[in-house]
């Protein structure tokens, strides 16, 4: 395994989920981090429900962090509503992107998501025809142009049986050991970015204290 960089990591997570009293998975995965030291979580739709989203504030919080996640269900191939609108406000030029906008240069970005399907849906033989990584090349892209390091997605596939097949608390435990380990450094980001999704091997990409 390549050598991993100590160092301390603020987190963001964008937390969208627009019918939270029915989540059964994005719930529980919220809560578990909530009060972690340097993991700051933000409900978007609980903090703009009217999709009045505040720049100023969102534009500050990402220069206070080091990692940038979209936490959300799948809904279509893409996220929620709200998160679009905050990218189209949020990530403006010469801040997030042009000749002057560095703002966002050297952060770590992911989706950590979950998809009602089973995984082998998601491939060019499967019901869904595209692969998660596929899927969300817009948001690759995103990323790339802000000048952001992209990662696989933290994915939970086949969500709506999680809980009856007793997968849920497994999925919380290794959510909170990917956090830990990107904010204390011991998460080995070259080997992560060839998963097809960060949570395929944790043992392969995170150093164990």
């Amino acid at each position: 395994m390549n050598e991993v960089k100590k160092s301390t990591r603020r987190i963001l997570i964008l937390f969208a989920h627009p019918s939270l009293d029915r989540s059964e998975v994005n719930h529980p995965m919220a809560e578990a981090v909530r009060d972690l030291d340097d993991i700051t979580l933000v409900d978007l739709y609980a903090e703009y429900p009217d999709f009045q989203i505040d720049i100023d504030r969102e534009q500050q919080r990402l220069l206070e962090h080091d990692v940038i996640v979209f936490q959300h269900p799948l809904y279509w191939y893409s996220t929620p509503a709200i998160l679009k609108e905050w990218q189209d406000l949020v990530l403006e030029h010469d801040f997030a992107y042009g000749s002057r906008g560095t703002a966002l240069h050297g952060k770590i970005f992911f989706n950590a998501l979950t998809a009602g399907g089973k995984e082998g849906a998601y491939r060019a033989e499967g019901f869904n025809h595209f692969t998660i990584r596929e899927l969300l090349h817009p948001l690759e892209q995103m990323a790339l142009l802000c000048g952001m390091t992209y990662l696989p997605a933290f994915a939970l596939f086949d969500a709506r049986s999680a809980v009856k097949e007793g997968r849920l608390s497994q999925h919380v435990a290794d959510w909170t050991r990917v956090l830990e380990a990107l904010r204390d450094g011991r998460l080995d980001i070259d080997t992560a970015k060839g998963l097809p999704r960060l949570n395929a091997d944790l043992d392969a990409i995170i150093r164990e204290v």
